[in-house]
């Protein structure tokens, strides 16, 4: 049986190659994970007045309730002013609180992301592993990988560069044995 994993993507652009990215990892995955994509999109500015007896608004306790129900997390990042999106701040702080309930405590987890760049999304995983580590993830420390996005190496959720393929395979390999440890 195929282990779950909560796949928050920090871009709500339709063509995202974030997205893309991890469509591509998804299909990598094979059998072995099974990805749920966590609607971040709709969820309000983190604020903790919001909290009502321990319920917050609807958005967020769907959310919590999607991730809590998986077995592990894949964050996909973009990185915006060598940072991560505020969209993905916002949806992590919701997933923390209230406090001592959060939804990813020890949850197996890894990060990765795509740019354009050279340097893939360096800066911004650097900040997010920080963050990981303070809500208590259980990341994944190698392998890392800061992708170059390059369009046409790339048809749907296909990688067609077999060197890039066999790269993006190690990294999937690596977090798929890394959710199993936890099992």
């Amino acid at each position: 049986m195929s282990k779950t994993v909560a796949v928050f993507v920090g871009s709500l652009r339709k063509g995202s190659i974030n997205r893309q990215y991890a469509r591509v990892l998804e299909r990598l995955a094979g059998d072995r994970l099974a990805f749920r994509f966590v609607e971040i999109g709709d969820l309000p500015l983190y604020n903790d007045d919001l909290w009502q007896e321990g319920t917050g608004p609807d958005a967020v306790m769907r959310m919590k309730a999607q991730v809590e129900a998986c077995d592990a997390v894949l964050i996909v990042t973009p990185e915006y002013n060598r940072n991560v999106p505020g969209l993905l701040t916002n949806a992590l702080d919701w997933c923390s609180r209230p406090y001592g309930k959060s939804s990813l405590m020890g949850k197996p987890s890894a990060c990765t992301g795509a740019s354009p760049g050279a340097i893939g999304t360096a800066a911004a995983q650097t900040h997010l592993k920080a963050a990981m580590d303070a809500l208590k993830l259980c990341a994944m420390g190698f392998p890392e990988v800061y992708l170059q996005w390059k369009p046409d190496d790339y048809d749907d959720a296909t990688c067609k560069n077999d060197a890039t393929r066999t790269f993006l395979q190690g990294f999937v390999d690596a977090f798929a044995t890394h959710v199993e440890r936890f099992a």
